[in-house]
């Protein structure tokens, strides 16, 4: 459907989010926002753009925890409470919230489907990691196209270090610091994290000298978050993975 602000013509799609992300404007943002029976606040203004923030530099949109997180260290910790986020979105921050923001809706890598995951996959390596089903131990072990495992319950560290193998890396100690974050990450937010968050977060907890972009890739030269991720035994990760 179209609508007219300020002379400036913009699309919504049928649950009124915006057809074309470039075309938001704060007034555009309260516009949507009094669809959804809400009046903007400096408040309101402090999450969306934080939201906007984040997916502008990741290219992928917060989900809930990652949110709150970030909230609470620009914020403060009352901020990124349950009760004063859906205080101010009322539908869900993660609904309503992205929809006023102007940006997509925040997933979980569960949620996709695995055809969504694997039209994610084009390799610029040229590791030659499985892609189809291969034996382990007596075991057939199911993989995606991008070689990221189907089941997540079959990996164990065997496992990982046999498919590292067949990337041509000998996993160090070096190596493991990375695919234990990844992993813990993963567990604990629900998405493998692409290589700016993955640096971003390793950086922030076991400091700059295991985050640093050029010791990643020397490690994982297919890409910390695409290969380190195989490896790891996760999803494969959402938006600008490696870049």
């Amino acid at each position: 459907m179209s609508n007219l602000i300020n002379g400036n013509d913009f699309n919504l799609t049928f649950d009124g989010r915006l057809v074309n992300l470039s075309d938001w404007t704060p007034e555009i943002a309260k516009a949507i926002a009094k669809e959804e029976g809400l009046e903007l606040t400096d408040a309101h203004y402090d999450i969306i753009n934080l939201m906007r923030d984040y997916y502008f530099t990741y290219n992928i949109a917060p989900i809930l925890k990652l949110l709150k997180r970030e909230i609470a260290r620009k914020f403060g910790p009352e901020r990124a409470t349950d009760e004063a986020v859906n205080s101010l979105f009322p539908g869900g921050v993660q609904y309503q919230g992205s929809k006023i923001a102007g940006i997509p809706i925040p997933m979980l890598d569960s949620e996709l489907e695995p055809a969504t995951q694997l039209r994610k996959t084009e390799t610029k390596s040229s590791t030659q990691h499985y892609n189809d089903s291969f034996d382990f131990r007596g075991k057939q072990i199911k993989v995606y196209h991008s070689g990221n495992l189907v089941n997540l319950d079959d990996w164990n560290e065997e496992l990982a270090t046999h498919m590292a193998q067949q990337e041509g890396i000998e996993l160090t100690d070096a190596h493991w610091v990375v695919l234990r974050y990844l992993r813990k990450f993963y567990f604990q937010y629900g998405i493998t994290p692409m290589v700016k968050i993955l640096m971003k977060h390793m950086g922030e907890e076991l400091g700059a000298d295991v985050s640093d972009r050029d010791s990643l890739y020397r490690l994982f030269p297919g890409g910390p978050s695409r290969q380190g991720s195989r490896i790891a035994g996760l999803p494969t990760p959402q938006g600008c993975i490696d870049d």
